[in-house]
């Protein structure tokens, strides 16, 4: 498969203790991925996680769940293709590696640890409701303002803020 045939990969990170506004702002998100065809990549557990890959699912997309444990079965039920890693924490590295760029929503030190690596390769960061705002992030209000801007620097239609 040539590069530009390959799925557009974006991921959806945040709290696992989600406020009822979070949990429906990540399943907008993980919906407009889906429809737009793009693939979700996320914690695979609960909470922000679950609820993107409940609308990415629920609207048929794909959701790829970068686990922190050795079980594919700790996986929430929505998730599609289960990473398993046994690596804890460190995972968030490697979610912010394979996202073209992040989409975080709430969220606290998990979430920050996954900005940050995010800013440090030099990714789009959104901020959806943050807690928190980290410098370098972008702020929006709305899913369709975020998942449009990390869609348009994912095809290239648009700059990412440090390239």
């Amino acid at each position: 498969m040539t590069a530009d045939r390959r799925k557009l990969v974006i991921g959806v990170i945040g709290a696992g203790d989600a406020s009822p506004d979070g949990l429906q702002c990540a399943y907008r998100v993980g919906q407009l991925l889906a429809e737009r065809g793009a693939v979700l990549v996320c914690g695979g557990l609960g909470g922000i996680m679950e609820a993107a890959a409940r609308g990415c699912a629920e609207a048929g997309g794909e959701v790829i769940g970068i686990l922190p444990g050795d079980s594919p079965a700790r996986a929430n039920s929505y998730v599609s293709l289960p990473i398993v890693t046994d690596m804890g924490h460190a995972r968030n590295v490697i979610i912010a590696h394979t996202a073209r760029a992040l989409i975080a929503i709430e969220g606290s030190y998990g979430t920050i640890s996954e900005m940050a690596v995010g800013l440090k390769l030099r990714k789009l960061v959104i901020q959806l409701l943050p807690r928190t705002e980290l410098p370098g992030t972008i702020l929006l209000r709305t899913a369709e303002e975020a998942v449009d801007r990390a869609l348009a620097v994912g095809e290239g239609r648009a700059h990412e803020r440090f390239r």
